[in-house]
């Protein structure tokens, strides 16, 4: 699978689990938004893909609409009701970012790792929970995005990894990588927020990378809000997403081999 422009569009296929098995191939994707694909992704993703499903709110999708494919599904299960500085990626969200946090790193830390224990809130679980049963039923490739394909593609990700049985070390390299794979697109990012903030500064390059990039302990902030309120991740899937031993165990038998 090549991409000629979507950069951080992955397919979780090859990922080995605990008891042996791999993840097929071609059936399970993230990615960042689908907007303006040229001619040869959008004739990728049309051979690959049936169904897309974008975590995205309506200001995300009314600024930077999915390009429609002919023969794909397009389904929206938005993971935050309202702008979100850092997660969500509208003109609002961005400005609320260059206000609050472009030279306040250690801020700009703590306001991700918050963002991340919100996911467990009630209205962010119940919408992983509809993601999950869209899953269960889908044929063929899916796909799921937000705007960078970071942090609420990324939870997912890491919810799909967690009930197929990767290893968590495997789960952590894989929401990593997503560091390398939009490494440009989050230099270009913090340039453009720097000049419009008028801060040039290491302390400004800091703080803009907690906001853009992934970090482990985004991700420890998850697990331990998870920990808290479901007392660990087998209870979070049972008792929050409703994802029995049944629908386990029909999930590893749709995406593994």
């Amino acid at each position: 699978m090549a991409f000629t422009k979507l950069e951080n569009t992955r397919d979780l296929g090859g990922m080995l689990t605990s008891d042996g098995r791999s993840i097929k191939s071609g059936l399970l994707f993230r990615s960042g938004h689908l907007s303006g694909l040229d001619p040869a992704d959008a004739d990728a993703l049309r051979a690959l893909v049936r169904t897309v499903v974008d975590f995205r709110t309506d200001g995300e999708m009314a600024e930077q609409p999915d390009t429609v494919i002919p023969g794909i599904t397009y389904l929206h299960i938005p993971i935050v009701d309202s702008l979100t500085a850092g997660i969500s990626r509208e003109e609002t969200s961005d400005r609320t970012v260059i206000q609050m946090l472009v030279e306040k790193p250690q801020d700009a830390r703590e306001y991700m790792c918050g963002l991340y224990r919100g996911f467990v809130s009630d209205f962010c679980v119940q919408q992983y929970a509809r993601f999950i049963k869209l899953l269960a039923d889908a044929e063929g490739g899916f796909l799921w995005h937000c705007t960078a394909g970071k942090d609420r593609a990324g939870i997912a990700s890491v919810i799909v990894e967690g009930i197929l049985g990767v290893p968590g070390d495997v789960i952590r390299a894989d929401y990593l990588a997503t560091n390398e794979h939009l490494k440009e697109n989050i230099r270009g990012l913090t340039a453009y927020v720097k000049e419009k903030a008028g801060a040039d500064s290491e302390t400004a390059d800091e703080a803009l990378w907690y906001l853009f990039g992934a970090k482990e302990e985004y991700l420890e902030a998850f697990y331990g809000a998870v920990s808290e309120r479901y007392g660990g991740f087998d209870g979070f899937l049972r008792d929050a997403l409703g994802v029995t031993e049944e629908t386990a165990a029909a999930l590893k038998g749709k995406y593994l081999e």
